[in-house]
């Protein structure tokens, strides 16, 4: 079988791995469009279920994302100056950067070919690969393969309120952190996360009113940079935020746009990653969903006696476990455009309205659920907490082997 993966993120990689262990005899390559080693993003999160996926699928490149990531063992909300609350957990992130080069070592030492500088903007641009039996674009939510062909998979493409900035710092986070600063022009915050012993992911949100009451509409990055360290200084004690940018003259403020597809595939060109889907960035979701379609579709043509069956069978499974995600991410962004409206609450309150994301304008809390969030603010329930996740963690561990 010939195949050919547009796109060297982690879609494209970890399907070509697989197809490469399933068939040995089969010919895969990636085409990536920048060059070796050039990659934009901080650190991606990822949990138990996302490794015991990759474990599942190809235990080598599992055991060095393993061995590799950051982790953290609490969750701290903060709200203004008042004292942060806690939401417990644990979770587990590693640079991007990372991680495409150990997914490309490993595809690379199983006799994928990758290419990189290799621009594909349309299906003529795969001439080469001409008698391919099935290509995969999974070049990224701006897929530009995709893009040519939005009538055939039903393409819809929305954009998120909130303005948001994807930034790194060198303040070395020792938990995954929220933090909610007032402004004269509104509430603005940051979700920060470790990704190595030397950087933090650290992404800001705030409303639109908020954005263009700060003059973010009108400043350079240079300008953003200083005015974002001047809001959050007591929180990155000194280090500063780092941008990344295609355009260094250019701040890269984005919305969030969300990617839907009615169909995933047309003949042998097939979907997967962030051309297929997106889900919002505050649920963290995007790694995993891509190695879970990657998966997915490996399994169905595996498994399926021909190619157009494969590709259905993969579709269906896959709509409907992406489109659960979506529901959820859609809730959690819808609740972050109105965060603004519950700071008045108690930083505890404000806290467990961010963990289940749901309307503080509801009834007061009950249950077990709010209970063990109560104990979790104190320090014998953080102290239980992190013993009960410690034990699940080796559980994991001794499974994964």
């Amino acid at each position: 079988m010939k195949i050919v993966c547009v796109g060297a993120g982690p879609a494209g990689l970890y399907f070509a791995i697989l197809a490469k262990r399933r068939d040995p005899s089969a010919e895969v390559s990636v085409l990536e469009r920048n060059p070796e080693g050039v990659t934009y993003g901080w650190g991606v999160t990822f949990s138990d279920d996302v490794l015991d996926s990759l474990n599942a699928g190809d235990p080598e490149s599992a055991s060095r994302i393993r061995d590799d990531p950051a982790s953290w063992g609490d969750q701290l909300v903060s709200l203004g100056d008042q004292p942060p609350a806690h939401l417990g957990g644990y979770g587990f992130a590693i640079g991007r950067h990372r991680l495409l080069e150990i997914l490309a070592e490993r595809a690379a030492g199983l006799g994928v070919r990758i290419s990189y500088r290799h621009q594909v903007a349309d299906l003529d641009d795969l001439a080469e690969f001409a008698d391919a039996d099935l290509i995969v674009a999974a070049d990224g939510a701006n897929s530009a393969i995709r893009e040519r062909h939005t009538e055939r998979f039903g393409t819809q493409r929305e954009a998120g309120r909130n303005h948001y900035i994807w930034l790194g710092t060198s303040k070395v986070f020792p938990e995954f952190r929220y933090a909610f600063e007032p402004t004269e022009a509104g509430w603005i915050w940051f979700y920060a996360y470790p990704f190595d012993h030397q950087t933090t992911t650290f992404i800001v949100e705030c409303a639109p009113a908020t954005w263009t009451g700060l003059g973010f509409d009108r400043l350079d990055p240079e300008h953003t940079k200083a005015t974002l360290e001047r809001i959050f200084a007591r929180h990155l004690d000194g280090h500063p935020l780092l941008i990344q940018s295609r355009d260094q003259h250019v701040s890269p403020w984005l919305h969030f746009t969300w990617i839907t597809n009615r169909a995933w595939y047309h003949g042998n060109l097939v979907l997967a990653g962030d051309a297929a889907h997106t889900t919002h960035f505050s649920i963290g979701n995007g790694t995993k969903l891509a190695i879970d379609d990657a998966i997915e579709l490996d399994r169905q043509l595996g498994g399926q006696p021909d190619l157009d069956t494969a590709l259905k069978a993969y579709q269906r499974e896959r709509i409907a476990a992406v489109d659960a995600r979506q529901r959820f991410a859609r809730a959690s962004a819808a609740w972050f455009e109105d965060a603004g409206e519950f700071t008045e609450r108690s930083p505890a309150r404000f806290a467990y309205s961010l963990r289940t994301r749901t309307d503080l304008s509801r009834p007061e809390p009950g249950g077990v659920p709010w209970l063990l969030h109560l104990a979790t603010q104190l320090r014998l329930g953080r102290h239980a907490r992190r013993w009960l996740s410690a034990a699940r963690r080796w559980r994991h561990n001794r499974q994964r082997g």
